[in-house]
């Protein structure tokens, strides 16, 4: 809906009408990155992305969508009994909570998203909705292709038959190899189980794409807005998943 850019900024808490006035005409205020110098210009607090000063505002019930580089030792969690350092401490500058979607392993690192959309959460974790998370896995010992055959035909857990979607070596030292591996499942610690059943325990796991989305561009600890087209296309993405299935 439509709102006058006035009103907007002072829901947020930014400043008074008034205020918000004086902020539009001295050009401060950008709307999907263009300047806004018109009083009385409207926009659409939950479809566009609306900046004071280079810092974009938080609406009161507005939907979020943050992609997270994670790096290891960061807990995918919103409390921790023993005070040990969770993903929102690298959100500092945002006051608007938001919650990992799906999580990763303290030790492990690699794309996580956080929002406050519940719906939007649940169709990437639910299981009917088989959402890809790709890893690049470095293990101990040196595979060879009959144990990745073994891998892809599929390795029997203590809770379900897991077969990848895809397997592929990366590269081989004389020591570790790397391996590229999707799956759908959502099981704790799955990737670390498969490759322990094949006696390769793993020593460093990175996801590098998660659905539709990847790291591109992001450093260990850095973060960024979904654009508004990639959460079109992620809310897409899920639809025609829930459909296949």
């Amino acid at each position: 809906m439509l709102i006058r850019l006035q009103k907007i900024l002072s829901d947020a808490g930014i400043s008074s009408r008034r205020g918000a006035e004086k902020l539009i005409l001295e050009g401060r205020v950008k709307v999907n990155g263009k300047i806004i110098t018109k009083l009385g210009s409207k926009a659409d607090p939950d479809e566009e992305y609306i900046k004071v000063d280079g810092i974009k505002i938080s609406i009161p019930g507005q939907k979020k969508y943050i992609l997270l580089y994670k790096p290891k030792n960061y807990l995918c969690t919103m409390y921790d009994r023993q005070d040990r350092p969770i993903v929102n401490e690298l959100l500092k500058k945002e006051s608007v909570r938001v919650f990992p979607v799906g999580r990763l392993d303290f030790d492990s690192e690699g794309i996580l998203l956080l929002t406050n959309d519940g719906e939007l959460s649940y169709r990437l974790t639910h299981p009917k909705f088989n959402v890809p998370k790709e890893y690049v896995v470095k293990v101990k010992g040196v595979i060879e292709r009959q144990t990745i055959k073994k891998l892809k035909e599929g390795i029997k857990l203590q809770d379900g038959f897991i077969i990848p979607k895809k397997v592929k070596i990366e590269k081989k030292s004389d020591n570790n190899s790397w391996i590229r591996i999707v799956v759908t499942e959502g099981k704790n610690h799955l990737i670390k189980r498969l490759f322990e059943k094949l006696g390769c325990p793993v020593l460093k796991l990175t996801r590098v794409s998660f659905a539709n989305l990847d790291l591109n561009g992001l450093a260990q600890g850095e973060y960024r807005y979904l654009t508004l087209k990639e959460v079109k296309e992620l809310k897409e993405f899920t639809e025609k998943r829930g459909i296949r299935k």
